[in-house]
Formats: structure tokens, C-alpha cells, sequence
């Protein structure tokens, strides 16, 4: 089934990461970091199913080669907490092929990265066993090129300056032009005991001291607005929605009917999330169209138990019914008949809703099986991670080697832990969870499913007693009725089963609801003719009333005969 994930994440040195490493793990390739000498090698990693790099118009042509390109990065970005580049990991629908995978990923990276101006690398995974994962993994460059194909700033100095008491924002190259006009950069003075910012102008003219030599500016610069506009909050739900809009058109256009939607169920319209005593799962299940657990499991019982009430309630007014007349017994036999249609209809629905619990539960172990090994295996490489960064920080600086090799290895680790992180993440968003569920949960969940199981075989056992006993009420009557003429008890019944068998069919509309199926309710009646025995009486009854028609004809053709003589 489609599913909807686009997970967004930086790289950055900040992080311990670098561009170089995220490249070469998302194209299993071998590559070497010019900035800190560390070679990456991830050609031995599995699950490779297709890469790709793609350059706007105005980006040099050897970035086609993706160690040149992110070499570029990472010479550009200077700081030891740098970000370097934008990552997206996202969920591939699984009807799709590798080619129309493919090409819904390089339609949504030309439309909405690549004509934006940025560089994408792009590669997609499928880990073992093939077709149960597939996702892609876009790494973007996260500054903009100039017409020339030069990076540009990032952010740029603004300094703050003054004319005629009013104050205002000023860059290097504007600052020059502002000048002429008369505008003056701001520096600290001594104003007694304090510091204050003012114009050179002022200043001199009082005969305060400058005590600075850097002028006044905002705190963080003025950001380029291209990149202001990729760092928005706005412009990462526009992606989000571009990826269901993209990925929705391929599956139209290869002729599935599923559809993924990035939005949350309250803005889509949807009821809101399941209540605590509800959970996780039922959500999960009411959106696979499965009966749900405590959800529509609550539904469920309320309607049964109704119906029950109302069944005992005509079983006890059948009881007090002493007269046997045909009308009666006729009466008697289709309302205990009626009764039987909604005991077989209510245990076909507790067995789908059984085996649907059995094969949920069967997922769920198998997936809590996967997910804490994934624990796992992230709770072991945090802890080699943290051993080797403890290593080099003691390591003698002198020991170049030594530290490159750690570096490697350090890399190494951070970019699997990465890939186990994204791993889990698509996990947990296959099962609908939060991000931050654990182990535990799953367990709980598990549980959970296993009750409820337990008490729709509660329910499957108590109607079913129901059953027998509205089965044994049935035979009593027939049994009384052997006195009775078979055809009129036949003729009776069958004019009045029409309209209890209307009203057994609304009222089971009516409590189940989207849930109620006509299929359903067809099994059913092939089931109570099953039990009660009424094709063989009914045959009976049709062949009697024939014979009976034919005994009585024959005198009238006997008359006729002899009056034609």
C-alpha cells in the first residue's frame, strides 16, 4: 500500500556529518573528503537500485561528477558548524516499477529542486528483500549560483546606520552607495560610564572616545532571500505537498487507485485521532479499512448488544404464546427464523473481523521483530561512535594517520546511524506511529491486539450459545406444528417472510452501518436454511400442495367430459 514519508533533515559539520560521506553512502560509492583528508567508502553496501546527479543550467559541468560537486561544498563552507547540505528521505509507492519509481523521482526533483536553482543527488534504496522499502534519498546544495555558477552568501553583514536620528540596514555594496547620501556607520563610545552606539560625526563633534572599531550591525546578517525562502517553514510544506502531488499523478496515470495525502487528518477533514483507551492501532487499522480494536470493536458491541436485548425480548414474548393456530406458529416460526438470519449475520461479521485481527497481529510481530533489531543496531553503533570520538580526542595530534583513520571510521558509523534512523522512521510510519514510539509500545500495542482477539472469541462463543438456543426454541415449535397442515403453514409463512426479512436487513444496516455488506447478509440466509432445515420442508410442502391441486381438478375434468358426451 502507498504510503506518505518525506522525512527533511540537514547536513551538517555541526552534526558530525559531512557532504562528502552523505554522498557516497547514498551512492554506495567511494569518495574522499578534500576538507579533512577522510576517504569514504561505501561501495560494498547493498541495496542500490538507481542514482543520479542532477545540475541546474548555470552549475559547472564537472559537478556531474558528485565528488567534484560536494568537494565544491565543502571548500565553500568554512565554519566547523557549517550546514552543507539538505537531505529528503522518501517512501516509494510499492505498486509502482523501478522505472516509473524513477521517473516520478526525477520529475519531482526538476520541478520543484533542480528549476529552483539547486544542485540534487539522488539515489534510490531498496534493502533487503527487494520491494518492501524502496526509498529515495535526495541530497540538495543549500546555497544558490549566480548566473556566472559561482556559490552565492549565504548571509551577508548588515550594518546598522543613522541619518538625521532615523536608523537603517545597510550591506557592504549598499552602504557604498549610501554614503554619498549621507549615511554613517554606528561605533561605541564612552559616554561617562556607559557605551554608547552614534554616528563618527556626532561623536567627534562632543569629543567622545571610540572604544571600537566594529560598527554596529544585526545580529545575524541579512539572509539571501533565496535561501531565507529554502529555510522556510512555508516552503518545506510546499514540498511536502509537491511529493503527494507528484507521486498521486504517476499512480493515476499508471492506473492505481491509491492516493497518498501530506496533510494531517484534522485538515483533511477526517475524525480526530483515537482517544488513549482507543490507540495507536485502531487508527492504524480503521485506515487500512480493518475492523479496529477498541475503536470500532466499541461500536460493534454496542450494536450487538443491543440487537441481543431486543432478540430476548421477542424469544421471552414468543415463550408467553400458547395458542397453536397456523397464523400463530407461522408467526412464531419467522420471528424465530428472523432471529437466526442475525445470529448468523453478526457471527459471520466477529469471524472476518477475527481472521483480520489474526493477520494484523501476524504484521505486527514480524515488524516488532525487525524494529528491535533496528534498536538495536542503532543502540550498538552510538556506542562505537562515542568510543572513537573519545579515542581521537585523546589521541596525540601528531599521530596524523591514526586520527584520518578514526575520522573515517567515525563517518562511517554517523552515516549508518543516519540510514538506521531513516530505517526506523519508515517502519514507524508503515504502522502509522508517532516517530518517537519505542519498544514498548509496539509491545503494548501487541497486547492490545491480542485481547481483543480474546474477546471477539468471547463474543463468538456467547452468540453462538444464543444461537443453539434460539435453534432449540425453533425445533420446539416445528415440532408442535407437525399437526398442522404442511402447505397452509407453508403459504402462511411465505406471506409474511418478506417483511420480517425487510426488517431484519434494516436493522442491520442500521447498527453496522459502512460496515454492513450485502455479501454478508446473502451468507447468512444460505446459512440459516442450513440450520433450521426449511429447503427439504418447504420442497415438501410445494410437492403436497401440487398433488393437492391435482385431487382436486380431477372431478371438475371428470364433469366436464361427461357433459361433452
Amino acid at each position: 500500500m502507498a504510503i506518505y514519508h518525506l522525512e527533511a533533515k540537514m547536513v551538517s559539520r555541526g552534526a558530525g556529518r559531512s557532504a562528502v560521506a552523505a554522498s557516497a553512502y547514498l551512492s554506495c560509492s567511494r569518495m574522499l573528503n578534500n576538507y579533512d583528508g577522510v576517504q569514504h567508502d561505501y561501495t560494498r553496501k547493498q541495496g542500490l537500485g538507481w542514482r543520479q546527479v542532477f545540475l541546474p543550467a548555470t552549475a559547472p559541468a564537472e559537478w556531474q561528477d558528485r565528488e567534484t560537486l560536494w568537494n565544491a561544498v565543502e571548500e565553500t563552507e568554512t565554519a566547523k558548524d557549517s550546514r552543507l547540505a539538505r537531505e529528503f528521505v522518501a517512501a516509494l509507492p510499492i505498486e509502482l516499477s523501478r522505472e516509473e519509481q524513477i521517473q516520478l523521482l526525477q520529475d519531482f526533483i526538476k520541478e520543484q529542486f533542480v528549476a529552483d536553482g539547486m544542485c540534487a543527488d539522488a539515489a534510490i534504496h531498496d534493502p533487503y528483500p527487494p520491494g518492501h522499502n524502496p526509498h529515495a534519498h535526495i541530497l540538495l546544495t543549500v546555497r544558490p549560483l549566480d548566473e556566472k555558477g559561482k556559490w552565492q552568501y549565504k548571509t551577508e553583514k548588515e550594518y546598522l546606520c543613522v541619518k538625521d536620528g532615523e536608523e537603517r540596514g545597510f550591506t557592504a555594496a549598499e552602504f557604498r552607495q549610501a554614503q554619498a547620501d549621507g549615511w554613517e556607520k554606528q561605533y561605541q563610545y564612552k559616554v561617562g560610564k556607559k557605551k554608547v552606539y552614534m554616528a563618527p560625526s556626532a561623536a567627534q563633534a562632543q569629543g567622545y572616545e571610540r572604544v571600537s572599531k566594529y560598527p554596529k550591525s544585526t545580529k545575524y546578517g541579512r539572509q539571501n532571500p533565496i535561501t531565507e525562502r529554502w529555510n522556510s517553514d512555508e516552503q518545506l510544506i510546499l514540498w511536502r505537498a509537491a511529493w503527494a502531488d507528484v507521486a498521486n499523478r504517476h499512480l493515476e496515470r499508471t492506473g492505481h487507485e491509491e492516493r497518498i495525502d501530506h496533510r494531517s487528518h484534522a485538515e483533511r477533514g477526517l475524525l480526530e485521532r483515537p482517544t488513549v483507551h482507543e490507540g495507536v492501532v485502531a487508527r492504524a487499522m480503521e485506515k487500512k479499512g480493518i475492523i479496529s480494536d477498541r475503536c470500532e470493536l466499541n461500536r460493534q458491541i454496542k450494536a450487538d448488544n443491543a440487537l441481543l436485548r431486543e432478540l430476548k425480548a421477542e424469544i421471552k414474548k414468543l415463550a408467553d404464546l400458547v395458542a397453536l393456530t397456523v397464523p400463530v406458529v407461522a408467526e412464531k416460526l419467522e420471528k424465530l427464523r428472523s432471529k437466526v438470519l442475525i445470529l448468523c449475520y453478526q457471527l459471520s461479521h466477529i469471524r472476518v473481523g477475527q481472521k483480520q485481527y489474526q493477520e494484523t497481529l501476524n504484521v505486527y510481530r514480524s515488524q516488532m521483530a525487525r524494529y528491535t533489531g533496528l534498536v538495536q543496531q542503532i543502540k550498538d553503533k552510538s556506542k562505537e561512535r562515542k568510543a572513537l570520538l573519545t579515542e581521537k580526542k585523546t589521541l596525540p595530534a601528531r599521530k596524523i594517520f591514526k586520527h584520518k583513520e578514526l575520522a573515517s571510521k567515525i563517518a562511517e558509523l554517523t552515516e549508518d546511524l543516519e540510514e538506521l534512523r531513516s530505517e526506523k522512521a519508515l517502519l514507524l510510519k508503515h504502522l502509522d506511529y508517532a516517530e518517537d514510539a519505542e519498544a514498548e509500545t509496539f509491545r503494548k500495542d501487541i497486547s492490545a491486539l491480542e485481547a481483543s482477539l480474546q474477546k471477539l472469541e468471547a463474543q463468538e462463543q456467547k452468540y453462538s450459545v444464543e444461537l443453539e438456543t434460539v435453534l432449540q426454541e425453533y425445533a420446539g415449535v416445528k415440532a408442535q406444528s407437525t399437526g398442522l397442515d404442511p402447505v397452509e403453514l407453508y403459504e402462511a409463512r411465505h406471506a409474511i417472510r418478506s417483511g420480517y426479512e425487510a426488517a431484519v436487513n434494516e436493522k442491520l444496516e442500521q447498527a453496522y452501518g459502512d460496515k454492513y455488506s450485502p455479501l454478508r447478509w446473502m451468507e447468512a440466509k444460505r446459512a440459516q436454511a442450513k440450520l433450521t432445515n426449511d429447503s427439504m420442508e418447504e420442497y415438501a410442502a410445494r410437492k403436497l400442495a401440487k398433488q393437492k391441486y391435482k385431487s382436486m381438478s380431477q372431478p371438475i375434468r371428470g364433469w366436464k367430459q361427461e357433459q361433452e358426451r
